[in-house]
């Protein structure tokens, strides 16, 4: 007999697309799923039921590989033939094991950058919203319509648009200091709580629009679109390019006057000591 982890290449496709997943719910149950991944995002087949009885919830998997059988129409793929067949408890650990590993790599980034976020200190923030921005800038940026579709597809997040919207005025007006302050903490924990040297650079960020409101205005624009108006951002970091602060000016403002002054205001507002500038 095989060793129970021995499977082949077609064995493993058939179960790393379709697998079972028990999925944990805010009253307490558990939600056992067939979920598939077959076109490279993740999705929810059929519910097979929801209890909190452990043994309930054995019974609902056992079904949920019973219906995936019945579902994709093919023949267990531990035929006979030049082989033996696998006894049923082998099988089941070889669903069970595959199917963990299919869940570790739905999720992983999540678990990674997770992990990262509360490290840094991010999660003493109470937002989840900020926690699910964060990751899916990090794993793959792109607009927040597109974000909340990747959160659901990749890390099954069911975040409404309307109210990341909301999050970013909340974040504005609200949090941002606070954000700083972690960011800056971090980093001067992992430079041994002095920081010798700051990089400065600057870029413009053009918005699709004919009219200025003060401080999106027109000027150079380093994408080119000196038609648009625009904003300048100033980026301050560290040795090794770690965060430290930020500043947005008019978009017709020269940016080599942009550099002392964002400088200044980061020293005073966390009580820095400036040796030279």
């Amino acid at each position: 007999m095989r060793h129970p982890f021995w499977v082949t290449q077609a064995e493993l496709c058939y179960l790393y697309v379709m697998f079972v997943r028990k999925k944990k719910n805010r009253s307490g149950s558990t939600s056992v799923v067939v979920a598939d991944k077959s076109s490279g995002q993740f999705r929810e087949v059929k519910t097979i039921g929801v209890s909190s009885d452990p043994e309930k919830i054995k019974e609902l998997c056992k079904a949920a590989i019973e219906w995936i059988d019945r579902y994709t129409g093919q023949l267990d793929v531990f035929v006979e033939g030049d082989r033996e067949r696998q006894s049923d408890s082998e099988k089941e650990t070889i669903r069970q094991v595959l199917g963990n590993i299919e869940n570790i790599l739905l999720n992983g980034t999540e678990q990674i950058l997770d992990r990262v976020f509360r490290l840094v200190g991010f999660d003493r923030i109470k937002d989840n919203i900020l926690r699910h921005l964060v990751i899916a800038r990090l794993s793959r940026p792109m607009s927040k319509l597109a974000t909340v579709e990747y959160l659901k597809s990749y890390f099954d997040e069911d975040v409404n648009l309307s109210k990341i919207y909301r999050y970013m005025d909340k974040l504005y007006n609200r949090q941002q200091e606070r954000v700083q302050q972690i960011s800056v903490e971090h980093t001067r924990k992992v430079l041994g709580w002095h920081i010798g040297l700051v990089f400065y650079d600057v870029t413009t960020l053009y918005f699709e629009s004919n009219y200025g409101d003060g401080l999106r205005e027109k000027g150079y624009s380093k994408d080119g679109k000196h038609s648009q108006p625009q904003v300048v951002l100033g980026l301050l970091v560290s040795r090794g390019g770690y965060p430290l602060s930020y500043s947005l000016f008019n978009g017709s403002h020269y940016e080599g006057y942009t550099m002392i002054p964002i400088i200044e205001d980061f020293v005073q507002r966390f009580n820095l000591i400036v040796v030279s500038v």
